[in-house]
């Protein structure tokens, strides 16, 4: 049986068969039942934050790091971002807790190596520099190179905190799948507006205060934006998958190529000497970075990453509750609805809300509006999911700093006055 299943997984497709196969793993149905985070941090000198870290020190430090023992797999991104993953947890409480207890190893195994942990959405001073050397990597670089600096930027100097979310049940209702996917990309706006952190780049002033946000939606559209929503999730994912562009064509024998204006639908169909497997098929859904990804499980990749060292505490807290708490879920959809007129039918990150948003954040009328009705229904959710009295209070003190005041992270970092943080 596993000798049929790599013989099929390594045969050529047809074009029935890739949206067949889409088709059925985009979206796992079922009661919501547990909650992932993936939380990305640039690595410092603590000595001297404003210098890059030596090559030979990070490589050091990654291989200290390779020997704790932890629930949380351990990756970085081409920059040298260190991304922490710990597995799917039942509960928001047992999620919050498994991704600390790893991160405090973490943080005091760079510690030894003189090296810390710092949460921007985009590196606010150094330029982007590639560390890894991998072949994904390069032919990521040659593809969005074709495009602009703005690839680069994605790749070495962005950092976000990643919710993840069950897909939700096949039925109807607040806890729906096609009712948690409309959600996701309409309060997607409001969470790039709260949880913007990233207003300089390469030690300047960007004039947005999520630059994170602003340089993903000017990447290639066919894999940053989010599908055209149509009369069905699973057919609207599928027919997105096919057209967006292929990055990149792996070898086992040389570098991997990065074909020009080739969608995978064109691969299908015979433009490229070799024909496309289902191995192929899987790995170009990995080179795609809608703000919302299907994966079985919906990723929500538009947060930026916090500053201090549970920042990332508040957006997974409230993002969870809002989606799995029936109650909350069914007052913010009402919330965010409106906002639909505002973003019009050009998919997001391209349209008009989720620019105001990055650029904007919570001084935005609609966006803060939203987001008062947002974080409040949050906060009556989560004692309702048993969130612990710390992380209810960390919850609250956010929506009291930043979102009833209409501001957000990015503003400390903008009004020397107000701001706390070292804006290196």
């Amino acid at each position: 049986m596993l000798h049929e299943d790599r013989a099929n997984r390594a045969r050529a497709l047809t074009q029935a068969e890739a949206q067949a196969h889409v088709h059925g793993i985009c979206f796992k149905t079922g009661p919501p039942q547990r909650v992932g985070v993936e939380l990305e941090f640039f690595v410092r000198d603590l000595s001297d934050p404003s210098l890059p870290v030596d090559p030979d020190r990070h490589a050091a430090a990654v291989a200290g790091l390779n020997t704790l023992t932890l629930r949380s797999p351990l990756t970085f991104e081409p920059g040298g971002q260190l991304e922490v993953s710990p597995p799917p947890a039942r509960s928001l409480t047992e999620c919050i807790e498994g991704a600390a207890t790893d991160l405090a190893r973490v943080r005091a195994e760079l510690r030894a190596h003189g090296l810390g942990l710092v949460g921007h959405g985009c590196e606010p001073v150094l330029s982007p520099r590639r560390l890894l050397d991998q072949p994904r990597y390069a032919a990521m670089e040659t593809y969005f190179d074709r495009l602009g600096p703005s690839g680069r930027v994605m790749m070495c100097s962005s950092a976000s905190v990643q919710v993840c979310l069950d897909a939700g049940n096949e039925e109807p209702g607040p806890l729906g799948y096609a009712r948690r996917w409309r959600l996701a990309h309409l309060l997607g706006a409001v969470l790039v507006a709260a949880f913007a952190n990233s207003p300089r780049l390469e030690g300047c002033r960007t004039g947005w205060r999520s630059t994170r946000q602003a340089v993903w939606a000017q990447l290639d559209p066919g894999r940053s934006q989010a599908p055209v929503e149509g009369f069905s999730p699973r057919a609207d994912w599928a027919a997105y998958v096919l057209e967006a562009p292929v990055m990149c064509v792996r070898s086992h024998d040389g570098p991997w190529t990065a074909p020009v204006e080739l969608s995978f639908r064109d691969w299908i169909d015979g433009r490229l000497p070799r024909p496309p497997t289902l191995e192929d098929l899987d790995y170009h859904i990995t080179t795609l970075f809608p703000p919302v990804r299907p994966r079985g499980h919906l990723e929500l990749r538009m947060i930026d990453a916090q500053s201090g060292d549970d920042g990332w505490r508040v957006p997974l807290a409230v993002t969870a509750a809002l989606f799995d708490d029936p109650e909350a879920s069914e007052d913010v959809y009402r919330a965010v609805k409106p906002l639909a007129e505002v973003a019009g039918f050009q998919p997001a990150p391209r349209n008009p809300l989720w620019e105001t948003a990055a650029r904007d954040a919570l001084t935005d009328p609609e966006l803060h509006a939203a987001a008062v009705a947002a974080f409040t229904a949050a906060q009556e959710a989560l004692p309702r999911l048993g969130a612990s009295a710390p992380l209810q209070e960390a919850v609250a003190a956010f929506t009291d700093r930043y979102v009833l005041r209409g501001r957000c992270p990015a503003d400390d970092l903008l009004d020397p006055r107000t701001g706390k943080e070292d804006p290196s």
